[in-house]
C-alpha cells in the first residue's frame, strides 16, 4: 500500500501544485521518488512529530493540501492535541497518513501496534477516515484525499497485501461501502487489509464487504445490507471498544431510529479483546493470538 500511496501522490502532484509531503524522518525507500521530483514540496522535519502537525497546519492556512507520513502511532497517538486544535478545529487540509496499520510493525513491540488509532480520529469533528483493504482502495484513497480540503486520516497497511478486488475494481467507489463476493444470510464487513481473513474462508457461502471509508459511513448502501441480511459479522485490526465494528453498530442504531432500516441484523465483532500484545511477532502472528479469524463463526 506504501508504494500505491507515493505513486498516486506523485501523479496528483504534477497537475496539483498545492500538495505537499511531510515526514517525520522514515519512509527511506518509499518517499524519495516524490522528494526527487518536488523539492520545493518536501520537506524532512525530522523525529518531531508534534511539530511536524504544527508545521502541516500552517502550510495548510497558506492554501496547501498537506500530508503527514510516519509510522503507525506516531504521526496519531503522539500529536493528538495538535490533530484536534491545530489542524481540525480550524478544519485545515492536512491529510495524516499512518503507515503499518493494526500488526504491520509486530516485531517491533507495542509502541509500533496502531490499534487505537480509529477510535480517536473518528471522534474528532471535521476528521475523514479512510483504510484501505489493498492497493487499490489505497490508490483511490491518495486521489480523493488530494481533491478533498477537510483534514484526513488515511490508514494504510506496510507492504506487499494482496490486490482483493480481482477485475471487479472498475465499479469501486472509495466513499461505498464495496461487495467483494455475493452470498446469502450473513454478510462481512471489514476494514483494512484484514479483510482478506474473510476471503480465505473457502467454506464461506455468504457476502463480504469492505468499507474503506469509515467516517463518513455510507449509511444508504449499510441500510441495504441491513434489509438484505439476518446477520452481519465486522473484522478490524484495531481495539474492539469504539473502533469500525462499533462504528457499524451506532449507524445501524440511527438507520432503525430514522425507519430507514426495517430489519436489525444481530452483530458479531471481530477484533482485539481490550488487550495489548506484548510479545513481539510477525502480522500474522499477532492476528492470531488477538484471535482476528473467522474460525469461530
Amino acid at each position: 500500500m506504501r508504494t500505491a500511496f507515493i505513486e498516486q501522490l506523485i501523479k496528483e502532484a504534477e497537475s496539483n501544485k498545492k500538495i505537499f509531503l511531510l515526514v517525520g524522518d522514515l519512509g527511506y525507500s518509499v518517499v524519495e521518488p516524490f522528494a526527487e521530483k518536488y523539492p520545493d514540496r518536501f520537506l524532512n522535519v525530522g523525529i518531531a512529530e508534534q511539530n511536524m502537525t504544527g508545521v502541516a497546519a500552517g502550510l495548510a492556512m497558506e492554501g496547501y493540501n498537506v500530508f503527514t507520513y510516519s509510522i503507525g502511532n506516531f504521526p496519531t497517538l503522539r500529536c493528538m492535541e495538535q490533530i484536534r486544535y491545530d489542524v481540525c478545529y480550524h478544519n485545515l487540509s492536512v491529510k495524516i497518513v499512518a503507515v503499518g496499520a493494526g500488526y504491520a510493525y509486530g516485531s517491533l513491540g507495542a509502541s509500533h501496534h496502531t490499534t487505537e488509532d480509529v477510535a480517536m480520529m473518528r471522534s474528532i469533528p471535521n476528521m475523514e477516515i479512510i483504510s484501505p483493504c489493498d492497493p487499490n482502495e489505497a490508490k483511490l484513497a491518495t486521489e480523493y484525499f488530494c481533491q478533498s480540503n477537510k483534514p484526513g486520516y488515511l490508514r494504510i497497511g506496510k507492504a506487499g497485501e494482496p490486490h482483493l478486488y480481482g477485475n471487479n475494481h472498475a465499479v469501486l467507489d472509495i466513499k461505498k461501502i464495496n461487495c467483494i463476493k455475493k452470498g446469502h444470510s450473513t454478510a462481512i464487513l471489514g476494514t483494512g487489509s484484514i479483510l482478506k481473513t474473510a476471503l480465505d474462508q473457502k467454506d464461506f457461502n455468504g457476502s463480504i464487504y469492505s468499507v474503506p471509508m469509515i467516517k463518513p459511513l455510507d449509511y444508504d448502501t449499510l441500510s441495504e445490507i441491513a434489509n438484505s441480511y439476518e446477520n452481519i459479522i465486522t473484522i478490524e485490526e484495531h481495539q474492539k471498544s469504539a473502533g469500525f465494528g462499533s462504528a457499524i453498530l451506532e449507524a445501524l442504531n440511527d438507520l432503525q431510529w430514522t425507519n430507514s432500516a426495517t430489519n436489525m441484523p444481530k452483530v458479531k465483532r471481530i477484533a482485539i479483546q481490550d488487550t495489548f500484545n506484548s510479545v513481539a511477532g510477525s502480522q500474522d502472528y499477532l492476528r492470531q493470538l488477538a484471535g482476528l479469524n473467522l474460525n469461530k463463526i
